[in-house]
């Protein structure tokens, strides 16, 4: 009975700790400053940028993401790994460093090459793609991973020996059993795109209007001491994130129980 009292007590803790935040915000929000943040045209193009470039962003790692992460869940491969290992960068170095990464790349002769004959990265909409595709796509190779490794593989050894090639056998059981957890890692890879802040403002920079993405917005209202825009923002980033992780927990709960 401790045990129980003592832990549902330490996650009433954790939920006040991250509630007091939010609560806080409270504090300088006022229905005219909320109405006046969400109707103005600045805010409306760092809203429309976000979940533009977010929306870009997860679908290519969900894309690039599938056929590696059924790779690295039904075979046994040279690199296997490293590959493995590599994925985790995102989560041990600081989306800032991943960013400054990026900009050298482009300062390096492959890297000046790719934006003089093909198209402009730095400072530019795409570069916000691409720096939040790089932020997710290790996330979303993990999960879509944990979908593939939840379908039996013994149901592709039977469809294989009744004569179906293993494409097919890919797209007509493998897929249909895991479409709920990839669907899952798009809307969880979505939202950390979404809020994606160091790598975006190393590659792409702080331009109002162009590359100013919600977070970014943020980070210049509060650099202006401009608390009540600051909160204003901080509400319509932090509801957009906790709907999408809502809906992701409803998908995955409703994969689990098939």
């Amino acid at each position: 009975m401790h045990l129980r009292i003592c832990t549902i007590v330490t996650a009433w803790m954790v939920l006040a700790l991250y509630g007091s935040l939010l609560v806080a915000l409270g504090w300088f929000l006022k229905p005219e400053t909320i109405q006046h943040f969400l109707t103005s045209e600045r805010t409306l193009f760092s809203i429309r940028l976000s979940l533009l470039a977010a929306t870009l962003a997860a679908g290519s790692a969900v894309v690039l993401a599938m056929p590696a992460a059924y790779a690295l869940s039904r075979y046994r491969f040279a690199g296997r790994q490293v590959i493995e290992t590599i994925l985790e960068m995102p989560l041990v170095v600081s989306p800032a460093a991943l960013g400054a990464m990026l900009l050298i790349f482009f300062n390096h002769p492959v890297g000046e090459w790719i934006q003089t004959h093909w198209f402009q990265l730095v400072f530019t909409f795409a570069g916000v793609v691409l720096a939040q595709f790089l932020t997710v796509l290790g996330i979303a190779v993990r999960l879509i991973k944990t979908a593939f490794d939840n379908v039996p593989a013994e149901l592709e050894t039977v469809a294989r020996s009744l004569g179906a090639s293993p494409s097919y056998a890919w797209f007509t059981i493998t897929l249909p059993l895991a479409w709920r957890g990839i669907l899952a890692a798009f809307i969880l890879s979505w939202a950390k795109a979404l809020g994606e802040f160091g790598a975006t403002i190393m590659i792409a920079g702080t331009m109002a209007m162009r590359t100013e993405t919600l977070p970014i917005a943020i980070f210049l209202r509060l650099a202006t001491a401009d608390l009540e825009g600051t909160a204003a923002l901080i509400v319509v980033l932090v509801g957009l994130g906790l709907s999408a992780l809502y809906l992701a927990r409803q998908v995955a709960g409703k994969s689990l129980h098939a």
